[in-house]
């Protein structure tokens, strides 16, 4: 049986998601080799995983999996992100011509003749508003390329979004060192039934000091690490069962607790780490006493700063 069976409904997409999924920034990034991609995304489909998160500025990241999973096409629910400019496109970033090239370009890099999911990635709120590549997405779902609509933000912008007629799914940030989404955005995607999908649920290792981690997250890594050391938190607080998981299950298995998220994105180039998150998964949420210390050690730490979602 693989570790992990649960699905959770996905807002009113009619998908049903596992709590954990792949982001596919590092292996894109960080250049990841074809074989260890292929053996990570393999184990992980082959252990209950059934979402896999790309998106076009991830430099060969939509390629790579394409290649190593593509022939597993109906195993996942694919979703991916446009609208940023990328180096083999000529079109200005948020045109309807780039929205509809990259959508082209997804398609014969993801080797698939649809996607489940394509969201805008983390425009500005003004630029939402206009409604022209939003209105290139809904024309790529009218032609069956698409399936469902969505957006990437946070904060007042994600919860804006969330209330739009066309938008089925947001992705968001939350983790223990960045719950601002939890009182924002994800009240508003519950009463739109809007999919939730969540960036960063482990605060990008808060707890290690951030030169440990690579370049491309050592500025979310550096925040969140201030903030982690001003909530206080100790493991040795938490039950029996949290402390033998260590900050990575207790972290994880917060983001899942909150009420609506459909799925958890975690991108990884290490295979035992993406199988250890899904054990963690598999334990399910953390104790009603465990979750108020969470949010009472970020309430207290933040003082009058107000702590907002990490764009």
């Amino acid at each position: 049986m693989p570790i992990l069976t649960e699905r959770r409904r996905f807002g009113r997409t009619n998908l049903h998601v596992s709590p954990v999924g792949f982001g596919g920034a590092p292996i894109g990034f960080l250049e990841t080799e074809r074989e260890r991609t292929a053996q990570t995304l393999n184990t992980l489909l082959d252990e209950g995983m059934n979402l896999i998160d790309t998106a076009a500025m991830y430099r060969g990241s939509e390629a790579l999996i394409g290649e190593t999973i593509g022939h597993r096409r109906d195993d996942y629910v694919l979703v991916t992100k446009c609208g940023t400019e990328v180096p083999d496109l000529a079109h200005k970033a948020w045109t309807p011509e780039l929205v509809a090239a990259t959508i082209d370009r997804a398609l014969r890099n993801l080797k698939t003749d649809y996607l489940d999911v394509m969201l805008l990635h983390s425009c500005e709120i003004e630029t939402f508003r206009k409604g022209e590549a939003l209105g290139a997405l809904v024309d790529a779902k009218r032609a069956g390329k698409v399936r469902h609509v969505g957006y990437s933000g946070d904060n007042e912008a994600g919860a804006e979004a969330a209330q739009h007629p066309e938008v089925e799914v947001i992705q968001t940030s939350l983790n223990i060192c960045d719950q601002r989404n939890a009182e924002l955005v994800l009240p508003v995607c519950r009463a739109h039934d809007v999919g939730v999908m969540v960036k960063r649920p482990i605060a990008n290792a808060a707890w290690k000091q951030p030169d440990e981690q690579p370049g491309m997250y050592r500025d979310y890594a550096s925040e969140y690490h201030r903030r982690f050391g001003l909530m206080g938190l100790r493991l040795e607080d938490f039950d029996d069962d949290v402390q033998e998981g260590g900050w990575a299950e207790l972290a994880l298995r917060f983001t899942l607790s909150s009420e609506g998220v459909g799925t958890a994105i975690i991108g990884t180039t290490n295979p035992s780490n993406a199988l250890a998150n899904l054990r963690a998964a598999a334990k399910g949420p953390l104790s009603k006493a465990a979750l108020e210390r969470i949010h009472q050690a970020f309430g207290s730490a933040q003082g009058g700063e107000a702590w907002e979602g990490r764009t």
